[in-house]
């Protein structure tokens, strides 16, 4: 493309008069003589920089090509019009946006081929030019959704769903459509939603494979979708998406989206649902608990009592009791037990009130009181995650008995939590690790010990700080006698 020069002649008049005469050549049966006079005068007025004119006649060329329906000429008149030397930017620009505008009419009136004709046209004239970055990145959507379908839809001759859907994945993935400026913001969040869902689809595929012989894939599965998951995420301003009108269904309005965007989710919705799936995924049930937050933090949601904002508050407690102690876990959960909508879930608020209370929960009776209905959810009707909610259950239990207890015995404790010798010392083992609580089993003894022998130095801290308070108290004591004495002494003058 030439830089832009400054306009040397005005073709408007001799466009108006040869563009009627075009069409009347056309309907006599001759569109390629149609098309080599308007070339003559697209030279001359891309050569004179009459940027008006020449878009006028470029669209036009495209124009009468489409309707005769020669689509194999509308294909080399774009492209070779793209390549002309001096060829305008405007007029690059003006012809691939209208060619875009006959994109699903072309797809539902011919041919997918024709269709595809036209696609691979776009992206190769799109392709390096940075003010059709936008353009392109529309059109490789719709290409990727088309490789979707066919993953969804196989046939005996398209290949095969999982190529189809690396196809279409891999397409949306080379679009770094977070460094397009002539891009708007809700455009770009909706286009890496897209990326991040696809490859979600794709690591899914490849994780069913995990243990297949024969399958390429089958050893590490998805994982490497999963990461590419975890950088798109990073792209997604979580600010933006607190916007209203980011957490409301809403189409933005440009010519070609009815058919890119058919059916467009809440953008927040649509994130949050997404980063849910990979925190179950790598089982990071606090992350799980803390974007089902986010999702019932939405007006819309939180208004439906009975709805999803029932459904999601449900989720964040399934979830935060499912995640391993720590500060943060506690903290969320006792602001969760102390939120007035948690009290309008029976249920769920009293299971929340077991982890939040400083007393043993024999699992026996936590089966049976919240058993029937847990496993009725589609959380806990996973047999691993039930499992994961008697781990959950077992430490709660060890963390109560460390607090009340210096010494305990190694067979009254696996007395307390219900469980075998084995199953309590593995338990145990793995809190103290993790630095929840300090023990020492004296196995010989079969005692199990819950506070650690303190040294000569310790004692004498503990010491010094015992004096410290007993002497404050007698400080304390001696003024509020001396106090006492003087207004005593005042009463007794008066």
């Amino acid at each position: 493309m030439a830089e832009v020069k400054k306009k040397e002649k005005d073709y408007t008049k001799e466009v108006d008069e040869l563009i009627p005469e075009a069409k009347a050549i056309v309907q006599s049966g001759n569109l390629q003589g149609a098309l080599d006079k308007l070339l003559v005068l697209e030279k001359q007025a891309r050569n004179a920089s009459d940027a008006a004119s020449t878009t006028r006649l470029a669209k036009e060329i495209c124009q009468l090509c489409y309707e005769a329906h020669d689509y194999t000429l509308l294909n080399s008149s774009i492209n070779a019009l793209s390549k002309k030397h001096g060829q305008l930017k405007v007029a690059i620009q003006a012809m691939v946006e209208q060619a875009m505008g006959w994109l699903e009419e072309i797809r539902q009136r011919e041919s997918t081929e024709k269709w595809l004709e036209l696609i691979d046209t776009l992206r190769t004239v799109t392709e390096g030019k940075i003010f059709l970055e936008t353009p392109r990145a529309r059109v490789t959507l719709l290409l990727a959704h088309y490789h979707e379908s066919l993953a969804n839809t196989p046939t005996p001759t398209t290949p095969p769903a999982k190529d189809s859907l690396q196809t279409a994945s891999d397409l949306l993935s080379e679009l770094q459509v977070e460094t397009y400026s002539s891009m708007d913001r809700r455009e770009k969040t909706e286009f890496i939603l897209e990326q991040m869902r696809l490859l979600i689809a794709l690591a899914r595929y490849k994780d069913a494979e995990i243990g297949v012989e024969g399958k390429k894939d089958a050893i590490g599965g998805g994982e490497g979708e999963w990461v590419k998951v975890r950088v798109g995420s990073r792209k997604v301003n979580e600010e933006f998406l607190k916007e209203k009108e980011n957490e409301v269904s809403s189409v933005m309005p440009w010519p070609t989206r009815p058919a890119l965007m058919p059916f467009i989710q809440d953008l927040k919705l649509k994130f949050y649902d997404m980063m849910i799936q990979y925190a179950l995924k790598h089982s990071s049930y606090l992350d799980a608990a803390k974007h089902y937050h986010k999702v019932w933090e939405t007006p819309s949601i939180k208004e439906e009592v009975d709805g999803r904002g029932r459904e999601a508050l449900e989720h964040i407690v399934y979830y935060v009791v499912l995640a391993p102690h720590d500060n943060e876990q506690s903290d969320m959960l006792h602001r969760l037990f102390n939120d007035p909508a948690l009290k309008r879930l029976e249920l769920q608020y009293a299971l929340v009130k077991c982890f939040t209370t400083t007393e043993l929960m024999r699992w026996p009776g936590i089966e049976d009181i919240y058993g029937p209905h847990l496993r009725a959810t589609s959380v806990f009707s996973s047999d691993k995650l039930w499992e994961d909610l008697h781990t959950r259950v077992i430490e709660h239990n060890i963390r109560v008995v460390a607090q009340y207890y210096t010494r305990i015995t190694l067979r009254r404790l696996t007395s307390l939590l219900d469980l075998d010798q084995q199953q309590t010392e593995e338990t145990l083992c793995r809190l103290v690790v993790s630095g929840t609580i300090w023990a020492r089993i004296d196995r010989p003894a079969g005692i199990i010990n819950f506070r650690a022998s303190k040294s000569a130095e310790d004692v004498m801290n503990d010491w010094s700080s015992d004096m410290q308070k007993l002497l404050g108290l007698v400080e304390k004591t001696w003024m509020g006698v001396n106090a006492a004495q003087a207004a005593q002494s005042r009463a007794v003058k008066a």
